[in-house]
């Protein structure tokens, strides 16, 4: 219970969904943690919760001042050592019928905010002694479906920053690496709240995923347990990357 003891931490969109059970698990596992996002109800009750072991902040991730200010209360809790790109959103819609402004509305949270959040720690990494960054691309930053040509264009590119940071970085103790979630039961990613599992009943693990199983392959990147990885893709999608069951095949239940 303390593999990130005395580590202080930014998870962005944290508030709910899967960075809010990364938040409350790092809190666990012994970080002090800054809650970044837009919801600042929300964000607000998950830091309360938590007490002195973390602190929220309202942060649009697109503004360069927000990141200034979420690093600065990084300081007052300590030595910043771990960041988590974690806040996103979707836009569903056919190539055809992506405006420009829904291409470029998801482009600037996702992959100009994982940008400017690891420009921004930089100089507090180094100044710590190192540091781990985790970048939450998706199972859409290995391969791609349709409808989805704003968020697969981002979540590639947070893997490809990822690869150039981790080249750049690494001299300085800075870690960088990529987090490929497949289907997680969140906000985001059921926004229905249907019952989501029955659409992966035809998958190597025949559910979905649940937010804690992202937050424990975020700690284990974020921790000294991953010291020697870099520049890494890390999955954790039930199988979903590994390709297609065919039933009709042998072994295909």
């Amino acid at each position: 219970m303390a593999r990130l003891d005395g580590k202080v931490a930014i998870i962005t969109g944290a508030a709910r969904g899967q960075g809010e059970c990364e938040a409350r698990l790092f809190v666990e596992e012994g970080a002090r943690v800054v809650i970044g996002d837009v919801l600042d109800e929300e964000g607000q009750a998950v830091a309360d919760e938590l007490g002195d072991a973390a602190v929220y902040i309202h942060m649009d991730i697109r503004h360069e001042q927000d990141w200034q200010r979420a690093v600065a209360a990084a300081g007052q809790l300590g030595s910043l050592n771990i960041l988590v790109n974690n806040a996103a959103v979707t836009h569903f819609a056919s190539l055809s019928d992506t405006t420009l402004e829904d291409y470029n509305r998801v482009i600037s949270i996702n992959q100009v905010g994982t940008f400017l959040g690891m420009r921004s720690v930089i100089e507090p990494m180094k100044a710590s002694g190192g540091g781990a960054i985790v970048n939450v691309s998706s199972i859409d930053g290995l391969q791609a479906k349709n409808g989805l040509v704003a968020y697969a264009a981002s979540k590639w590119a947070i893997r490809g920053m990822t690869k150039v940071a981790a080249l750049e970085l690494g001299h300085f103790g800075i870690r960088v690496n990529s987090l490929h979630p497949g289907g997680v039961d969140t906000p985001m990613g059921n926004p229905t709240n249907s019952d989501i599992d029955q659409f992966y009943k035809d998958y190597p693990i025949p559910r979905c995923g649940k937010p804690i199983d992202i937050a424990r392959m975020a700690l284990f990147m974020a921790s000294d347990e991953c010291s020697y990885s870099t520049g890494c893709e890390f999955v954790a999608d039930g199988g979903w990357h590994a390709g297609q069951i065919i039933k009709w095949l042998p072994g295909g239940h």
